[in-house]
């Protein structure tokens, strides 16, 4: 067994393996050794890809898939009381382990950089996972979606650099203590944990405490939480604060974004400087990622030039805006976005790629806490398209709010003039959607539950 495996670690069972939080930290102890096994609801291409790597992968929760020489249980917040594994890992006496504390005993005797913010942080874990890559510099890490094929959100490097999310929806990036934290944006989300913008703050300055004396916070000088978490922070000791954006005081100031098709050229202001690079997706949000994905990297002692280069070679993660395919001339793209902010983001940046074509919504809510407290304001992002459907919502971990349905979004929606019709049917999407598109439409399928698997089936029906 490689010494790089924490001992506790070495036998670990994963409930949930197949989640892209947990696969990626079972990858990783896959990759140094340690004889990794677990379960999950269903099967799936990232539990193929676990069982690849030599992993033990069992369908559906049992007490009995627990091995008798199990070394420790990783959870997720995820995970329920009830479930049998856990119930019987806790007779049995066998440690558990919160999927934060596990990655954090990953991040031992590396140099982490740690990715937190509301939104963004799988596109700029990626960018930089990519970047430092294509530089030779082999780091590790872990994040939120796949690069490409199924299993690659994470990997075990032969360098000192560590990449990784910092989940704050349940306090957990309070585990690490990175070299380099980034902070995207602080808006209110994660209802169930945070009842308001002071929790949220109070959390993030936590995190942002974690970081190593002589450490870096690159923050935004544009979003208004980051701007506001910023000045909560600058009297903590021996911190070097590195802000990005567009703001005219930035240390890195994003000087021009020119929008060109499905890429953009950035050029920042850097020590005085232009520096201009390519970012090979769409949007205003996302150039922003690669300038905090360029600061943390210039932190870590990479050089500026170099590493713009390098963020050119990011072509997309899955679910951010990725191409899923062209049918009878109707392309359709799939978003993870699912809060207010990030669907105005991915709205607006596909409406300066579509030109003169509609843009057409698919949009599935995820949680009831969050349709319940954020419903009006994802029914007014949807008015930025020409024609939505709208799902039930997507429960994940949670019980039904009575009185909280889809209905909020929709008719926050038609009351902001959007075009939009509810869908109670899943199956019946496909059809749907093949109805309404006509040549040169942009079809979007958003949110961050199962809507992603309808898009290879509105292909399919827009062929047939």
């Amino acid at each position: 067994m490689s010494p790089s495996v924490p001992p506790a670690m070495d036998r670990p069972h994963f409930i949930g393996i197949g989640g892209a939080g947990m696969s990626g930290i079972a990858k990783i102890l896959a990759q140094r050794g340690a004889r990794v096994a677990g379960s999950d609801a269903k099967d799936s291409e990232t539990a193929a890809a676990l069982r690849a790597l030599g992993a033990t992968v069992h369908i559906g929760h049992d007490a009995a898939h627990l091995a008798p020489d199990a070394s420790c249980v990783v959870v997720s917040s995820a995970i329920r009381q009830e479930n049998p594994e856990l119930v019987a890992a806790r007779e049995r006496g066998v440690p558990v382990v919160h999927r934060s504390d596990a990655l954090a005993a990953l991040m031992a005797g590396t140099r982490p950089i740690a990715v937190a913010g509301t939104h963004g942080k799988t596109t700029t874990t990626s960018m930089l996972a990519v970047a430092l890559t294509s530089l030779g510099l082999d780091p590790s890490y872990a994040i939120g979606g796949d690069l490409d094929a199924p299993g690659s959100n994470a990997h075990h490097g032969g360098g000192d650099i560590f990449v990784a999310e910092a989940d704050e929806s349940d306090r957990s990036f309070h585990t690490y203590t990175p070299e380099v934290a980034i902070v995207l944006n602080v808006e209110l989300d994660h209802h169930a944990n945070y009842a308001s913008m002071d929790e949220i703050y109070e959390s993030f300055e936590t995190f942002v405490g974690k970081v190593r004396p002589g450490g870096t916070l690159v923050v935004s000088a544009d979003q208004p939480g980051a701007v506001e978490l910023t000045a909560r922070v600058r009297d903590i000791g021996d911190l070097r604060v590195v802000t990005v954006g567009e703001s005219e005081g930035a240390d890195i100031r994003i000087a021009k974004i020119n929008p060109r098709g499905l890429t953009s050229e950035v050029t920042v202001v850097l020590d005085g400087r232009m520096l201009t690079f390519t970012v090979s997706v769409p949007g205003r949000h996302y150039a922003h990622n690669a300038v905090a994905a360029l600061a943390a990297g210039i932190a870590l002692g990479t050089p500026a030039r170099n590493l713009a280069s390098a963020l050119a070679k990011y072509t997309g993660v899955k679910r951010r805006l990725q191409l899923k395919g062209e049918a009878a001339g109707v392309q359709v793209i799939d978003s993870y976005a699912h809060h207010p902010t990030e669907m105005a983001a991915d709205l607006e940046a596909i409406r300066g790629a579509a030109g003169d074509a509609r843009v057409l919504v698919v949009f599935q809510p995820h949680l009831f806490s969050r349709t319940r407290e954020l419903g009006r304001e994802m029914g007014q992002a949807l008015a930025a398209a020409d024609a939505s459907v709208v799902l039930d919502i997507y429960p994940a971990r949670e019980d039904p709010i009575p009185g909280v349905t889809s209905d909020v979004i929709i008719d926050a929606a038609r009351a902001a003039g959007a075009d939009v019709s509810a869908e109670h049917d899943k199956q019946a999407v496909p059809g749907v959607v093949a109805g309404m598109a006509k040549p040169g439409d942009l079809v979007l399928t958003m949110g961050a539950g199962d809507v992603t698997d309808l898009g290879p089936l509105i292909l399919a029906r827009l062929g047939s």
